[in-house]
């Protein structure tokens, strides 16, 4: 051990999280619905395979992209050899003019701001790199995707400092909550370099609304401070109220030509929206050219193949396939979701009111046997080892409140997503069951210590009598 790295040698990469250990319980006894149907349906992994079929039928359509040909001929010498790091400009093209589409041709982007990444991981921690020092904090609203404090923090040294949010508004940004997290990060003597959100929220599953942006807006240009937002879900928005991005806040404040615009980065991934969290390909967009400079030489580090940027220029740039992928996967999306949150109910289990990602916040408050983290991770442990379920505790992603769960629901067949209702709900209706059992019997052990105290009261009266 004394060869190796501290950094080797730490336990600070934030893989004994339950979120994480849920996976690998998954990984031991996974579900399969003919070879093991008895085993754990993994409910905690965000993946989109709700569109696959499009996408393979456009590959059977487009066969020399595929095959790496243009007009026929093989390019697969050209794709083949070193190519500079700054990214194909086909693909980079294609990239903008896709996250413009699914903002709905609000904004525009420029292909000279865009730093390809292998996936959104590899763009989120470049960031760190580039906007702070280790011992530096971002601040970030809870609950947060549980993934962050690896991505963020490990290799960085960098800090996050939660900015606490409830479910009594449904667990939004307020600007209280912005200024305590603020000056607790001070008084741990910690020096604040940015606010990072995920929007849509990962795990909430809701977008942010225009108040929220604009209080964030104004936090950050009083603070002289950088904005992340990771929009890696922006194209699964399903439901109203519609997606705004933080660029199209920032336009309509008109700030493009102050700092606030040059303080502002987003993050953005095709690992959801298109489903290919394999292909490993994601994205910083940012106005600032010193940050566009420095994250362009770290991408050296994690590019994204040639052959992967060919096909997917190609794919992108047909823009019949990308309107259809877009309408046809956010109808899945809502179509899924909904059947979650009517199967949720019918066993008696509410969720945070939803319109995007891959999740459901869903509410086990009730189930509780008491108001604590330690009774969260019992019930998450009873519904992972008895139940078959793998779901991800609210505590894993920082919720202040215990009992929530993000449960998972693009990543398995209609037959699966009704079998783990039907599991949910006799777990449900088991517990309920005995609670129901443990209040009469301690309602029958309360009538008799009832009786029992006035018989031992009557008896005692008759003792104690004046003498007549």
């Amino acid at each position: 051990m004394k060869l190796l790295s501290r950094k080797a040698t730490c336990n600070s990469h934030g893989q004994d999280s339950s979120y994480f250990l849920g996976w690998q319980e998954y990984e031991k006894n996974p579900f399969h619905e003919v070879r093991n149907p008895a085993g754990i349906i993994q409910m905690g992994l965000a993946e989109n395979q709700l569109s696959f079929d499009i996408l393979e039928s456009w590959l059977a359509n487009n066969p020399d992209a595929a095959g790496f040909k243009r007009d026929g001929e093989s390019i697969f010498r050209e794709l083949a050899l070193f190519q500079d790091y700054n990214g194909l400009p086909s693909f980079k093209n294609a990239l903008v003019e896709f996250m413009a589409e699914i903002r709905g041709n609000k904004v525009r982007f420029d292909p000279n701001n865009l730093v390809l990444t292998a996936g959104a991981t590899s763009a989120n921690e470049t960031l760190m790199f580039c906007l702070a020092d280790p011992g530096e904090a971002f601040l970030l609203p809870t609950p947060y995707y549980p993934g962050f404090d690896r991505d963020l923090k490990w290799r960085t040294g960098v800090e996050i400092v939660p900015i606490h949010c409830s479910s009594s508004n449904g667990f939004q940004i307020t600007g209280s909550a912005l200024e305590e997290a603020y000056q607790q990060a001070q008084k741990r003597n910690l020096k604040v370099k940015g606010v990072l959100i995920t929007n849509p929220s990962n795990p909430l599953g809701t977008t942010m609304s225009r108040d929220e942006l604009n209080l964030l807006i104004s936090f950050v240009a009083a603070k002289d401070i950088h904005l992340i937002s990771d929009e890696i879900y922006s194209g699964t928005v399903f439901d109203s109220p519609s997606y705004i991005s933080i660029t199209e806040a920032l336009m309509d404040r008109n700030l493009e030509l102050t700092n606030v615009w040059d303080h502002v980065h987003i993050v953005y991934s095709l690992s959801k929206d298109l489903g290919l969290p394999g292909f490993r390909v994601g994205a910083i967009y940012s106005n600032n050219a010193t940050v566009v400079a420095a994250a362009t030489k770290m991408s050296s580090f994690g590019l994204v193949s040639s052959q992967t940027q060919y096909l997917l220029s190609v794919m992108l740039s047909d823009k019949k396939f990308t309107s259809n992928y877009i309408t046809e996967n956010q109808k899945r999306l809502k179509k899924r979701c909904d059947m979650l949150v009517s199967g949720l109910k019918n066993a008696g289990i509410g969720c945070l009111k939803s319109n995007a990602g891959l999740f459901c916040w869903v509410d086990m408050r009730h189930l509780l046997i008491s108001k604590t983290f330690e009774a969260e991770m019992e019930l998450w442990k009873k519904v992972l080892y008895e139940v078959g379920l793998n779901i991800s505790p609210g505590s894993s992603c920082h919720c202040t409140e215990p009992g929530w769960f993000r449960v998972c629901f693009a990543n398995m067949s209609e037959d699966t997503l009704n079998l783990s209702m039907q599991r949910i709900k006799s777990f449900v209706q088991s517990i309920t069951t005995d609670g129901d059992s443990r209040n009469r019997r301690q309602t029958v052990r309360n009538s008799r210590r009832r009786s029992l105290t006035k018989w031992v009261f009557r008896l005692s009266s008759y003792d104690h009598e004046p003498e007549r």
